[in-house]
């Protein structure tokens, strides 16, 4: 264009310029000026159009820079949001942890109270069951002490309790004469008595033991008091048979003078001594715990 202005200049200055030429030259700098409008025109509609995408960026930018600070913030609420959990979650883990112990400690105390209720139950059911034997036996002292009221009476005969055995005591003085096993005529009649008194009691077994004093027996019948004691106890026996005692029901023994009821220190207490005792056998299946004991033994 600067060229186009100055080639023009020039030719005028020289003055052999043709108006023909002129004229091309004219339209040629006019049809240059329209182009360069239009160029301009173009530069400056691409430089509103670059400003308005540069304006249209420079605001996305912005918005993608809010939304990115927006994110950011997010991220920090979730992060934030995220270590709360994490706090709750331990603080639940460790409520739980806390709960299980508790229920571990509640379900051993359950077991532990559950086992003292069955122990007491047991027990309670073990001393309903001695008081009922206890007063079983009680029971059957008294019926005792009824069935041979006469005997007693008499002063033939002592029910008693002795080593937790009930116990019929029948002094030697009315039974044997001294140093002898036969029976006398009334203690005969008494040991009868006795034995008809005692075939009523139905299932159960009966003792027989013959006591004497401490002063020493060596005849050709009996060598020491055990033989004398035995003989003794024996004759009762069958004494008792004949009153009616089934065979299976009695047997006898011989304590000899090992089991003194009193110091063998004068003649009271020797005739004292000097005994038969009829034991009514204790019967252990009442007893609470025979199961066990008869599944020991082997029964």
């Amino acid at each position: 264009m600067h060229r186009l202005l100055i080639t023009l200049a020039l030719l005028a200055a020289s003055g052999c310029v043709t108006k023909t030429k002129y004229t091309a030259l004219e339209d040629d700098l006019a049809r240059t000026r329209e182009g360069l409008i239009g160029e301009r025109d173009v530069a400056l509609q691409k430089a509103g159009q670059c400003a308005q995408d540069l304006d249209a960026a420079s605001k996305a930018r912005g918005a993608c820079e809010e939304r990115a600070a927006e994110l950011d913030r997010e991220m920090q609420r979730q992060a934030a949001a995220a270590r709360a959990n994490e706090l709750e979650a331990q603080d639940l883990k460790s409520d739980l942890r806390t709960q299980q112990e508790l229920l571990a400690r509640l379900l051993k105390d359950k077991n532990a109270l559950k086992a003292t209720i069955d122990e007491t139950r047991a027990a309670l059911a073990a001393a309903a069951e001695r008081e009922r034997e206890a007063a079983r036996r009680v029971a059957e002292f008294k019926d005792m002490l009824a069935r041979f009221k006469e005997l007693i009476d008499a002063g033939k005969l002592q029910v008693r309790v002795v080593d937790g055995r009930m116990v019929l005591t029948l002094p030697m003085d009315i039974l044997y004469p001294s140093g002898s096993a036969k029976l006398a005529k009334e203690g005969r009649e008494a040991l009868m008595e006795v034995g008809r008194l005692l075939a009523t009691i139905p299932d159960r077994r009966f003792q027989v033991e013959g006591h004497t004093d401490d002063v020493p027996i060596r005849t050709a019948a009996y060598a020491s008091n055990w033989e004398l004691a035995a003989a003794r106890a024996l004759g009762v026996v069958r004494a008792l048979l004949e009153g009616g005692v089934a065979p299976e029901r009695v047997s006898a023994a011989s304590f000899s003078q090992y089991r003194p009821t009193a110091p063998n220190d004068g003649d009271p207490n020797r005739a004292r001594n000097r005994r038969i005792e009829i034991v009514l056998v204790p019967d252990l299946t009442g007893l609470p715990g025979y199961d066990e004991l008869k599944r020991l033994s082997g029964g």
